[in-house]
């Protein structure tokens, strides 16, 4: 509520006001000294008596209006602090990463901290996958960032004091900042030293998390207890200033002189300041009773002008200062901060007494307009807070949409869970950078967004299991194909032979990967027995030399065609249809004419390659062309040798192919992580990895064309 609207609606109270009489004896003393006529002395006392009744009934009214006021005013900056400090304490995000960077890069969030044991337990951040430690990884980190804040909380928890709670929930939010770049930290080591990312768990960390965990559940029980007590010292507060007022009221009852009670009237208002906040229920009450008995004291002290009008005096510097300090927090960006400190200043203005009668409308009226401004700009600016959370709850709730709808039937390679996985990583990086959403739903959407990150790396992480044992598998079949190709090896049955031997390598094909330990040595020991054979086959057809001999000729005398179209003066802006075309028919009557003599195949090819290279430069043909060209050529020859050399080399393209994906996997993740905002040599830099990772595609894609090809002739 504003304060303009919370002076609109208090009333003043019929408090019974205090007969003047004594004071308009007193100035009815004073106009004897200096009229004689009882008949105008009586009209002054009336006069008097009418205008200090009318000035006592006012300035309690303005008193009791202000402690209404306040006692709103302290209830609503009470309840919206609460909900402020509750919205902070919800999404300390944390984020631990954990397997996510890796694998998984699972991100975490703080858990909603409200106001119970339950709620306020910190988050925890850990991917769902259960792993163990490699010896000696994690522990050679650094943690004493994270230690040295749980010293601190320590001693933050043995002071007796609540005011310590914001230090805490700082110490809280470094913390868990701190303990994700401890566990990225800790996984970077155990990947470094040799361990599977799979079977990584920060569990050094995890114990100071434990240790941590554990002082905050002290600091949470030791807050309660202070809070107690806190509320008891409210109500002693309340009992005290209670008997402080019966004070003041005994001290306005007295037959002493009241002159001489002037010193300890002070010292009981100065106790009165000095004992602390009372229940907000009593406020109101306790204040007007309070102001009641001081406006007793004050007429029955028969005061002077002079001493009244110096406490006029002093009290308007006070209120003056107090309008300026107000008018400048109209100006103060921090709205939040701006607040408070007007709760301050109403406080402080309800301690200072009145001001001259003709002044005091004025004055209340700048100060109530300074703190409408400033409580307007503090209600938009919790509008438009809720505003963005609702924004944030919107775009999270669309991300949980994104992770419940993938179709986990469709992931069925390594390749389809990295490229999800991918896409389940940004996801979680964009969750990062959206901020809280409102705190009714905030809980509830970040532990429907874990739920859906936990269902994905656990079923990846059960996915990998099952390929394992498939790799056990087919380890096993193929070292039975193995023994089938070296009981072989040794037949002469030439032709028989080279079936069975196809056959297997056909098969081979089919039963899908190993594990890559064994891969190498299974693959040298099966091409090992295949070669082996078709080797002594070639060597036993020594007939065929003569017709190698013969396509020797015919090879030359091609290459002598393509050196001659070379050189011609046919148009070389730009490459063909009919070019192309020409290029594939001089490839065809090449790998038409069949094998030339061993010793003179190298020398051949390479005046071939020559010829060809420079008809496609002749033509502008570009590089990748040329190449994928010269492949489909070289095939033909590796045909020639068998087709466990043609498998052979579709394995060594399929290596190559796995290589470069994943070199281009890593410069992309690079890319993410660079930041080139603030300095030219780093823009410089991003360009050049942006160039090679496109040289590293074009490479990708020249190698998949190539498998293409050898895929057709296997299927041919």
């Amino acid at each position: 509520m504003e304060v303009d609207d919370a002076a609109q609606e208090v009333k003043t109270p019929k408090a019974k006001t205090p007969k003047a009489k004594t004071k308009t004896e007193a100035e009815a003393g004073a106009l004897a000294e200096t009229e004689a006529e009882t008949k105008a002395e009586a009209k002054v006392e009336a006069e008097a008596a009418s205008i200090e009744a009318e000035a006592e009934t006012k300035v309690e009214a303005e008193v009791v209006a202000e402690a209404e006021l306040e006692a709103k005013a302290e209830a609503k900056v009470e309840a919206e602090t609460a909900s402020i400090e509750a919205e902070a304490e919800a999404e300390v995000e944390t984020k631990t990463e954990t397997k996510v960077e890796a694998e998984t890069k699972v991100e975490t969030e703080i858990k909603v901290e409200a106001k119970t044991p339950k709620e306020e337990e910190a988050p925890k951040e850990e991917a769902p996958a259960k792993t163990e430690t490699a010896p000696g990884a994690a522990s050679l980190i650094d943690h004493s960032v994270i230690r040295n804040l749980i010293d601190q909380l320590r001693e933050l928890i043995q002071k007796e004091s609540i005011d310590v709670k914001s230090r805490i929930e700082n110490i809280k939010q470094s913390f868990y900042k701190q303990h994700k770049l401890d566990i990225e930290a800790s996984r970077n080591a155990f990947i470094k030293a040799g361990g599977d990312p799979a079977d990584f768990v920060p569990s050094e960390v995890n114990a100071i998390e434990a240790e941590f965990k554990e002082l905050m559940n002290q600091w949470r029980e030791k807050r309660i207890k202070l809070t107690a007590d806190l509320e008891k010292q409210k109500k002693d507060n309340l009992i005290k200033k209670n008997q402080l007022i019966e004070v003041i009221k005994a001290l306005t009852d007295s037959s002493d002189d009241i002159r001489q009670k002037i010193p300890e009237f002070r010292k009981l208002q100065q106790e009165w300041k000095n004992i602390g906040q009372v229940p907000a229920e009593d406020v109101n009450e306790l204040w007007k009773n309070y102001q009641f008995e001081v406006e007793r004291f004050y007429d029955q002290i028969k005061i002077t002008n002079e001493f009244r009008d110096y406490d006029f005096k002093k009290n308007l510097e006070i209120k003056t200062e107090l309008c300026e300090i107000a008018e400048r927090l109209k100006e103060d960006s921090d709205v939040v901060k701006a607040f408070k400190r007007l709760q301050k200043l109403h406080e402080e203005w309800r301690e200072t007494g009145p001001v001259a009668k003709e002044l005091r409308e004025e004055l209340w009226q700048r100060f109530k307009d300074a703190s409408t401004e400033i409580n307007k700009k503090y209600q938009a600016f919790f509008e438009r807070l809720k505003e963005i959370e609702n924004e944030n709850l919107a775009q999270k709730t669309a991300i949980c949409e994104s992770l419940e709808a993938i179709d986990y039937s469709k992931l069925k390679s390594f390749r389809d869970w990295d490229r999800k996985t991918t896409e389940v990583i940004e996801w979680q990086e964009r969750w990062k950078t959206i901020g809280f959403a409102p705190k009714k739903a905030n809980a509830k959407v970040f532990e429907r967004f874990r739920t859906a990150c936990d269902l994905f790396f656990q079923t990846k992480s059960n996915y990998y299991k099952s390929v394992k044992e498939s790799l056990s598998q087919n380890l096993e079949l193929k070292r039975e194909l193995c023994e089938k190709a070296e009981s072989l090896k040794d037949s002469t049955d030439w032709n028989a032979t080279s079936n069975q031997l196809i056959q297997i390598q056909k098969e081979w094909k089919t039963i899908g990967p190993v594990p890559r330990k064994h891969s190498d040595a299974l693959w040298k020991r099966f091409i090992s027995a295949c070669d082996y054979f078709f080797e002594q086959k070639e060597k036993n057809t020594s007939s065929q030399r003569s017709v190698e001999y013969q396509n020797l000729a015919a090879k030359k005398e091609l290459i002598a065609q393509v050196k001659a179209l070379a050189e011609s003066e046919e148009s070389t802006d730009k490459e063909n249809e009919e070019t192309l075309r020409t290029i594939r028919e001089l490839n065809a009557k090449w790998n038409a004419i069949g094998f030339v003599p061993f010793r003179e195949k190298d020398k051949i090819y390479k005046q071939w390659r020559n010829a060809m290279d420079s008809l496609m430069s002749h033509f502008n043909i570009d590089k990748a062309s040329r190449r994928l060209s010269s492949f489909q050529s070289n095939l033909e020859d590796i045909k020639g040798k068998g087709p466990s050399k043609v498998l052979h080399e579709r394995e060594r393209l399929m290596r190559q192919f796995e290589s470069i994906t994943n070199e281009i996997k890593t410069c992309e993740n690079n890319i993410g992580f660079f930041n080139t905002t603030k300095a030219s040599t780093g823009s410089a830099l991003l360009k050049e990895m942006n160039r090679n990772i496109e040289k590293l595609r074009e490479e990708r894609d020249l190698i998949y064309k190539k498998i293409q090809i050898i895929d057709g002739e296997l299927q041919a």
